[in-house]
Order: C-alpha cells, then structure tokens, then sequence
C-alpha cells in the first residue's frame, strides 16, 4: 500500500516541562481542538479516581495528579498528522523524557508563567541539547497571580543560553490575561471569555493599544513596544536569509512567506528557540500553539536522519529517513499492557508489515511482527504497516527491550543508541504473603526490562532482593505498579548496611578440646597467631607446625574451621576480614584425636581470640560527586561533614561546582531528598561502592542498636 500522507505533513513532537508547568492539561486541549475527544478532564479533577485525562490514565497518576509514564496520542490539525507524546515532568521519572526525546524530531517545552525556568526543566533542556531536538517555547499560565512574562524570557535565555525569538507576547496578566499578539503575522487575538469554545476577536498591530489598557505598568509596556518588538523579530528571523535581511535593511519590506521559512529554519538548526504564550486551563492560545508546531517544527528526516553505529558505539554512517531503504526502527520504552507487552518503536525508515520478521541487531535473535497498534494513551487500534517516520506499538514481541534496534534481516544496522541514568537509590523488596515469593520476582523483572532506570540485584551478603532507582517515588510507584498492573503485593524496607569486622590487635591463644564421656574421647590442641592485615588482603593461613607437634592430616581441618568460623565475628556477627592466622604449635592424642577435634579446637580458638584483640567494626564507604550552583556549595559540605563524611576534592565544572567525599553508606539513605531540599533541586549526586572503613568506637553502640531496630520493623 503506498504512502497516503507524505512526510513534509507529519508532525513527531513531544511535550516537556517541570512538574506542575501544565503539559498534560496543554495535552487535553490539543486533543479537544483538533477534534480527537469531545470534552476535556482537568487534571484536579481526577483524584476521586473517577475520571482521568487521556495520557494520565493510570491509577497513580491520577491519584497524585502527576504524570509517571509518557503516553502517545496522534491527531490532526490543518491536514497535518501530529504524534504527540506528553512527559513526565518530576525528576524521578527523567528516564521518559529521556527516551522519548530521543525519537522525536521536536519538542514543545512548556514553562510555569509565575515559576520561570525550573529545575527539572533545565534537566530536559540539556536531555534535548544532547540528542539535537529543534525546540519552540510556550510561556503557559499567564492567567495565574504573579505571572511574568519577562522573567520568564528571561531565565530562558539566561540559564538555558538560548536565542529565544519572540513570536508572541500577553495581552494582560493575571486576572486581566486576554490573549496574545502574534508578532510574525502582524496581529492581536483578542478572547471573548474563559470558555473552550470561546472565540477571538483579530486585532491590527497599530490598533491593539486603542483597544485594550491593563491595570499593571508591565503589561502597558508590552504594547507600547510592540513596533520594536515586531523589528527585533523581523532582524533576528530574517539573518537566516542574507538576500531576505538586506532587502528588510534597504527597504524596510519582507516576504511573510519568507518570513516563516527563516524562523522554520533557525528552529530547525537550533539557532533559534521560538516563543509562544498562553493559558491552557483558560483555553487561550492552544490553536495558535499549534499553528506553531505546523509552521516552525520539523517534519521526520527535516533535522537528519539517526547515526548508525559499530559494536562500540562509533558512529559509521547515517540513516536518512525515508521508504525507500531497509526497514530501520528503535523500540524506545516497553510496557506491561493488560492484553500482553507493548514494544513502542519510532521507524526511521523502510516499510514493516504485518507478519514481517525483523532482525533485533542489539541482541542478534529474529522477533516475528504479529501485530502492529497505533496507540492512543491506553486504548490501541490495529494497523497492517508503517513507514519511515511513523511511531507505533509491536505487540507481544519477547527479546526486545528499550534502546534496541531492529532491522531487515538481510542488512542489518545498530542505531545510535540510547544514554540512561545511574540509579542513585535502593530499597530492599520482599513479598506481601509466602505464596507471593516466585510471582514478585517475576514482577520485578518485568518491572526492570520496562524501565532502564530501575536496576535489581539480590544482595550477596544480605540475601535480600534489592531494587535501586531515581528517587523514593520512583521506587513507592513501582512497587505500586506491581500491584495494580500484576497483581503483586509487594513490602518496601530499608536495606541491611553489609558491615564486616576485623581483629583490632596482634593476639596469640591456644585452646585445648577435651572431651570425656565413656569409650573413646575427642582431644585437640591448637597454638594460633592472629594478626590483622592491610585492607583487600582477604584471609592468608600460615603453616609453621615442625616436628610432628600436629599430624599433617589435622592441619586442613584447623584451617577450614577459623575460615569457616571468620564468617561471623564477635561484635554483631558480620564478617571478619583481613587477617592472617599462624598455626604455631598444638597436641594431639594417638586415641582421641581427629579432624573434627582439631576443627572444633579451631573454632573456639578463633571465637575467643578474636573477643581478646579488641575487635574493630568496619563499614562501607561510599565514593560520592555531587555538582550543583556554587551558591549551594557550602551547605551540602556541611551536610556531608555532619554525615561523618570527608571531602576529598572541589572545583567547576563548567557553570556548575562539584564536591567529591567519602560517606559512610549508612548515613547517605534519603539523602537524594536532603539534596533536592538544599539545592532547590539543582544539585544531582552520584554514589559508588569504594572501600571498608574502621567504625569510630563511639559510633559502634548506636550503629548497632539501629540494626537491631530495622531487623525487628523488617
């Protein structure tokens, strides 16, 4: 079937933000004026649970009115398709913009209109930097008390150091929010009321100060200046033309057409970074928004095609997108759907059909294309193909996970592939009930291929399973998933700190076994030196026995007992490490002696000789970076000097600081959320296993006793 739409009138884009910016309620205006759905769900009015918008559809996004999970829907606008995917804009869940901007050929940033550039925003803005997503800006809530446009603009430039190009800007603030003037096309939209199916009045450029008046100074001053701001956008846009520019200069004329084309292209090549306004809640400014995303976003293939790449990861060619080449496609995110596993992929280019095999070059095994499903949020529709430039779902496939690629089996290509967070949290997970135990490892896994961000382990001197992820969220919401989606319940604890003991001094002891009760008895002797060695050394056994003082049979026993034994130390039962054991001298009996004395002989020997040598308790230290604004430097090395830590280095990195340490494990658990608190969740940190360090003497007690608690509550 040949192609019914050509690609110069597809539209891939996805929507980001920091939290509470207003992406999904942009979302559900963009689908009720485009005509997907015929009434629009705000987001406060889903957490009765009752109802929900169409990309926060599962039950943890409505009960907290956040969005955790990207969802994809597609519409169309002036005969153009748009495949629309809305984000999640709190940290712990940076993992789906992630992969999400790394299929898509633009992306709307959305800012707060009080708040400015946020945290997680500038997260995103550098997500999109790295994977060379065009942007265009739109500055939502202006109907909000204290909304300001300008320091919006502002921080835009400033600490996302990009040429924002102002294609709008607010009529009135506030209360007094009424529209908006689109500097490109000349005019002023004027709305009538807050209603959604409200309509504007078009207002000349030259006639917009007689038509309206604000009560704020500010927003007076944005109409005054509309002649100069209309000519800094007519200066800055039209650079990208040299003929265009030189015409505007000597005649003060332009093309519009031209116009649009030069803003389209600085867009494209990220020169230029297009700014919109509005106020979604109010339904002011969504069709103009989307006139933008038409005018100024690229089309799939318009900003180049996806490297391809070697085992290493070395780029070695690119892959334009178009049909007429092999199929070429990514999978991007992998979820668990109530009818089987849904494998999201963005074709880059050739055509897949249903029944197709395709080669998943990441893996090298060969996935069967069943069934193909445009996917609206939760709800699918089937489809017989797709081609270059289209995002769709694969159902059921079982080998492929996110960041794979596959490929026509006959010419097989690795694509570029995806970069994913370090966990920087862990917690330890057990099942709710007994019968639950082989159901939730199953869950986990599940769970784990769907996410790159989480990361399961089962903890080898615990025992316990172990789930690490972006943040306390993140974690609470997969165990929550688990339940909803597969019917898993599953506990949330602490983890167990894996602390190990060492001899605190050089001691010698001998210990005599004697054992008496009618025939023949157990007798063994043992002369053992127990000296503590450097960190790593592991435990070393020396043999100077001389003279037959203990048959060479006996003497493996003896070792196996203290090494056996070093598995639990004297303190608190943890591993005793880094020492050296001399077997110096001992007796035996011809009758009574055996292998299991002499074990039982060495075992003792061991228990009370590590009691005499003033045992030490050793705890993991943590290799920590954590880089945030110079500004927040001096509390977060504070923090990290009230956690028994040492600061070992500090420097820039370019705009940031950077402060690295080492801190005891068992004082970092919850210090992601210390750090979001302290630094106005700019600061990110990054943690690493390094080495084993003596627990102050004073510390030992209280460390102990706190062990003892979380074992009880566990």
């Amino acid at each position: 079937m040949a192609r019914t739409k050509d690609l110069k009138f597809y539209r891939n884009i996805g929507i980001i933000a920091h939290i509470d910016a207003g992406k999904t309620t942009t979302t559900e205006r963009v689908l009720y004026y485009t005509g997907k759905k015929h009434q629009i769900v705000d987001v406060h009015d889903t957490k009765d649970g009752k109802g929900s918008t169409t990309t926060d559809y599962l039950e943890q996004e409505r009960k907290r009115g956040i969005t955790i999970q990207s969802a994809a829907v597609s519409t169309e606008w002036k005969g153009y398709q748009i495949n629309v995917i809305d984000t999640p804009g709190h940290v712990d869940f940076t993992i789906e913009v992630n992969r999400s901007l790394r299929v898509l050929d633009g992306a709307v940033v959305v800012f707060d209109g009080v708040a400015g550039v946020e945290p997680q925003t500038e997260t995103n803005w550098r997500l999109a930097d790295q994977y060379r997503v065009p942007r265009m800006c739109y500055v939502n809530k202006m109907d909000r008390i204290g909304a300001n446009f300008a320091h919006c603009v502002k921080g835009i430039r400033e600490r996302l150091g990009a040429n924002a190009l102002l294609c709008q800007v607010p009529l009135g603030s506030h209360d007094e929010f009424c529209g908006m003037v689109d500097l490109v096309a000349g005019v002023g939209y004027k709305w009538d009321s807050h209603d959604k199916d409200s309509t504007w009045e078009t207002i000349p450029l030259d006639q917009i100060k007689d038509k309206v008046t604000f009560a704020a100074t500010a927003d007076n001053e944005w109409v005054a200046n509309l002649p100069k701001l209309r000519q800094d956008l007519l200066e800055s846009a039209l650079a990208m033309d040299d003929e265009a520019f030189e015409k505007l200069l000597e005649t003060g004329e332009f093309d519009p057409a031209v116009l649009k084309k030069c803003i389209r292209k600085g867009c494209i090549e990220g020169k230029l970074v297009p700014i919109f306004c509005g106020s979604s809640y109010r339904n002011k400014g969504v069709q103009q928004l989307l006139d933008g995303v038409i005018d100024y976003m690229p089309a799939p293939g318009e900003n180049g095609g996806i490297a391809m790449v070697d085992e290493d990861g070395k780029a070695i060619g690119m892959q334009e997108v178009t049909d007429d080449a092999p199929a070429r496609a990514l999978a991007f995110k992998v979820i668990n759907d109530q009818f089987g596993t849904l494998t999201f992929v963005r074709v880059y280019s050739g055509v897949i059909k249903k029944g197709d095999t395709l080669l998943n070059v990441t893996r090298d095994k060969k996935e069967r294309i069943g069934r193909i499903v445009e996917v609206q949020a939760n709800a699918t529709k089937d489809i017989d193909e797709v081609r270059a430039g289209d995002i769709c779902a694969f159902v059921s496939m079982k080998d492929t996970e996110t960041g794979d690629s596959l490929s026509d089996p006959s010419k097989p290509a690795l694509l570029e592939r995806m970069r994913f967070p370090d966990p920087v949290i862990s917690v330890s997970v057990e099942p709710k009930s007994r019968n639950d135990i082989d159901k939730m490892s199953t869950a986990l896994y599940k769970m784990a291929k769907a996410d790159p961000s989480l990361r399961l382990q089962v903890d080898p001197a615990t025992g316990q399973t172990v789930l690490k992820g972006m943040g306390e969220l993140h974690l609470e919401v997969t165990i929550d998933r688990m339940r909803t989606e597969l019917g898993v319940e599953a506990v949330m604890g602490k983890p167990k700190v894996s602390f190990k003991e060492k001899f605190g001094q050089t001691v010698e002891h001998i210990y005599t076994h004697k054992k008496q009760s009618g025939g023949s008895g157990q007798f063994a002797e043992v002369k053992v030196r127990f000296e503590p060695t450097e960190p790593g050394t592991g435990v070393e056994f020396v043999d100077e026995i001389v003279g037959g003082r203990i048959p060479r049979e006996y003497i493996p026993s003896v070792d196996f007992a203290v090494k056996t034994e070093s598995k639990k130390g004297q303190i608190a039962g943890y591993e005793v490490v880094d020492f050296k054991f001399t077997l110096l001298d001992g007796k035996y009996h011809d009758v009574d002696s055996s292998a299991l004395a002499f074990e039982i002989a060495g075992k003792a020997c061991f228990r009370e000789a590590h009691k005499m040598s003033k045992p030490k308790l050793l705890e993991p230290m943590m290799k920590i970076e954590v880089v945030t604004e110079a500004e927040f430097l001096g509390d977060v090395i504070g923090d990290i000097n009230r956690r028994r830590g040492q600061v070992s280095d500090q420097g820039q990195k370019g705009p940031q600081a950077f402060v690295q340490g080492f801190v005891p494990l068992v004082e970092m658990f919850g210090y992601i959320n210390y750090l979001r608190s302290a630094t106005r969740g700019r600061g990110n940190f990054t943690m690493e296993f390094d080495h084993y360090s003596e627990v102050p003497a004073s510390m030992v007690d209280k460390l102990m006793e706190d062990e003892k608690k979380d074992n009880k509550a566990a």
